[in-house]
């Protein structure tokens, strides 16, 4: 399956090297130029026990690639990942800009039918606000799920490869 993940924080390169040790084919997008430098080079910005020998693993077989360019991972994938940051704005509640924002680049640039899974931590709800950020600018088909994350540190690899709860 060619899966495209956008955003490269903690649950993003979770995610998206799990899938690549699965046997996906995995693109992910940054808009850092120094992180997706450093993953490029081996380099990731986190520790996860087990995560950087299956990365390693993936990148070497080519089945995980990294870009700035989510026009290149929206074309290359069938199931679309965000795992955007949602921090807590000025109200407390999460902010989702990042995650509509990205939904109606998204819709500018589908010319096909895709998934569209919101990993990102977001209020109930959300999924319809992407869904109207998506079909304002295209009309593809296409469907939102919501597949919340619930990695804990220290032990995301085995929580991802033996979920509790699906």
């Amino acid at each position: 399956m060619k899966i495209g993940v956008v955003g490269t924080g903690y649950v993003g390169l979770v995610t998206g090297t799990c899938f690549a040790e699965t046997g996906n084919d995995v693109i992910c997008v940054d808009n850092n130029p120094k992180k997706l430098e450093a993953l490029r080079n081996g380099v990731l910005p986190i520790y996860e026990p087990g995560l950087k020998n299956i990365f390693d693993r993936s990148v070497r077989e080519g089945r995980l690639h990294f870009t700035s360019d989510l026009k290149e991972a929206v074309d290359k994938s069938d199931i679309i990942f965000l795992c955007l940051p949602t921090p807590p704005g000025a109200n407390g509640q999460a902010d989702l800009q990042f995650v509509l924002n990205v939904a109606s680049e998204i819709g500018k640039i589908m010319t096909s039918y895709r998934v569209i899974v919101n990993k990102s931590t977001v209020p109930v709800g959300t999924a319809d606000k992407v869904s109207e950020k998506i079909r304002a600018n295209t009309s593809v088909e296409f469907d939102v799920v919501s597949n919340p994350e619930f990695l804990r540190e220290g032990v995301a690899v085995e929580d991802f490869m033996k979920p509790e709860r699906v």
